[in-house]
């Protein structure tokens, strides 16, 4: 049996024991219908240049709902190193099927419920190491803001969202706030306290005069960010009362930033190994760093199951494909490095592609991870590459952050480097155009800059298969969806337009003679500079055929 299907099949038996866990399995968020409503994807299309400008001067606004398991945890320390980075309106402990505290007057006993007092004890402990991350860059929240901000929300029981908590009331007041920014709600865990605020709002407003405005700012407002479907409180009140509400539903790409990181092709998890992880993230990095979890370090989790105990040496005898210190999880991760804002433009369209994963479009509200990008190692199409491509980038800057923790002086660390492009980010062409593109870098430590430049062809609109291609094919566990893959058809090309100079600041290629009306090409210009963890920033190009 090859290395890739016996992953497989260890991954899939993995997944399949955590529904076997949870008693349940996941079901795939469905909007109030799959098919598109044209007129709304007119005014949608007509908005679109609006949207853009507004998410491009601002930093997005956000608020983090978790349901405290191990990768949830993980992912709280990796967000508060990022916390900078956007604007964050609160984070609200909340259940799943996976995790709920039990209510003992309703006779619901708890179940790997981990508690609230973590949270607390991460935001403690970033206390420590603010005043050296605000060294290094601007923006970072004062722990006591991150404090008051952090709610809890309804946790007895999975689903649970028929009580009024002060995590829901928080929630329904940011919902309802004057703020015209977008607000993420990222959804690590169930969407039942995001859907308890809803129903709150809509008791308050739905036999008012107000209430059509309410439920147009509300939904005008939200973005659910979605990892799995933890809950039934989407499906069953969130998609059938408020239809309106815009949905990134990440439904198998995150298993590759999570659980089931062993299916890859070695190349992409260099940095998820132990010695990678202790080297860089887990030896001599502070409080906040020695919290994180990883593989048999002897951590264990109150409240979780014995065999859910990943820090424990009988978790790495019964799972030997592990080694002592490899990093466990994040899979919740994504949902926030779609908000930082490094050059790839994510949040101006789930379709570009980011550090977040690339989506494509169901409807006019609804986008999900169901878009292909080529896998360079397995030599096909793999929904999971539009995440795993990054993975080394993000880890390196992962890396950084960590020293910025510990690192008291601005000169003592690393910082990435900035880019413009001379000739701007959204440019007109015509067929068979000769273009050039100038790139400017600037590193603020002196370090020397190299330079690439390279064609995210999968997002372009212009295709340059010409032959039929394969069907999609999906690899599942239970009911669980793990990725989606394509095999490249016989005389399928990919990737067909010749960069030159693509090493240097100056890259030259020629738009396609072929090329219709309205096509794009996405063009990446990517710069790195030598120091440590050689830190990079990009800058996304759409060039659009006239």
């Amino acid at each position: 049996m090859n290395k890739r299907k016996w992953l497989n099949v260890f991954a899939a038996g993995f997944i399949s024991s955590i529904l076997v866990i949870s008693g349940c399995a996941s079901k795939t968020p469905q909007a109030a219908t799959d098919t598109p409503n044209q007129a709304e994807e007119q005014e949608n299309s007509n908005n679109q240049d609006t949207d853009t400008i507004d998410n491009e001067t601002a930093k997005g606004r956000t608020v983090i709902t978790t349901d405290g398991e191990v990768d949830d945890m993980n992912s709280v320390i990796r967000f508060l190193l990022y916390s900078n980075e956007m604007d964050l309106a609160g984070i609200v402990l909340t259940s799943s099927v996976y995790h709920y505290a039990g209510d003992k007057d309703s006779g619901i006993e708890p179940f790997r419920w981990t508690g609230t007092q973590w949270v607390y004890d991460m935001i403690d402990a970033y206390g420590e190491i603010y005043p050296n991350l605000s060294k290094h860059a601007d923006g970072y929240p004062e722990p006591e803001q991150l404090r008051a901000m952090t709610k809890i929300g309804n946790i007895s029981d999975k689903g649970e969202m028929e009580k009024e908590t002060e995590g829901s009331e928080f929630l329904q007041t940011l919902f309802l706030d004057d703020d015209p920014r977008d607000l993420i709600v990222q959804t690590w865990g169930g969407t039942n306290t995001t859907a308890r605020a809803l129903k709150s709002i809509e008791e308050q407003y739905k036999d008012t005069a107000d209430w059509e405005t309410i439920r147009k700012k509300v939904s005008d407002k939200l973005v659910l960010y979605i990892i799995l479907d933890q809950d039934d409180s989407y499906n069953e009140y969130i998609a059938k009362n408020w239809p309106d509400i815009r949905i990134l539903n990440d439904q198998s790409n995150f298993w590759h930033f999570a659980y089931a990181w062993k299916m890859h092709a070695e190349e992409v998890n260099s940095k998820l190994h132990g010695d990678w992880m202790i080297k860089n993230i887990l030896d001599g990095h502070g409080k906040l760093l020695d919290m994180y979890a990883s593989m048999g370090d002897g951590k264990m989790i109150e409240g979780e199951l014995d065999e859910e105990q990943r820090g424990s040496d009988t978790y790495l005898q019964n799972n030997p494909q592990y080694d002592k210190y490899d990093f466990i999880s994040e899979g919740d991760s994504p949902s926030f490095f779609y908000l930082i804002d490094n050059g790839l433009r994510s949040l101006e369209d789930p379709s570009y592609g980011g550090w977040g994963g690339r989506f494509g479009v169901v409807n006019d509200k609804l986008f999900r991870n169901n878009v292909l990008d080529y896998d360079p190692y397995t030599k096909r199409y793999e929904a999971e590459y539009s995440l795993m491509r990054w993975f080394d980038d993000i880890q390196d800057d992962f890396a950084a952050r960590a020293d910025w923790a510990v690192t008291d002086t601005f000169e003592g660390a690393n910082h990435n480097p900035t880019l413009t492009i001379k000739e701007g980010l959204d440019l007109s062409v015509s067929p068979g155009e000769r273009v050039s593109l100038n790139a400017e870098a600037k590193d603020p430590d002196g370090d020397h800059l190299t330079y690439k430049w390279w064609r995210y062809f999968e997002a372009d609109t212009y295709e340059d298969a010409k032959v039929k291609q394969n069907q999609v094919e999906k690899e599942v566990a239970g009911d669980l969806l793990l990725g989606l893959h394509r095999e490249l058809a016989k005389d399928e090309q990919v990737d067909t337009i010749k960069l030159e100079g693509s090493d240097t600041s100056t890259v030259t290629f020629t738009v396609p003679e072929d090329a219709k009306s309205g096509d794009t090409i996405h063009i990446v210009a990517e710069v790195q500079d030598d120091g440590e963890h050689q830190l990079k920033h990009y800058q996304r190009v759409i060039l659009t055929v006239k």
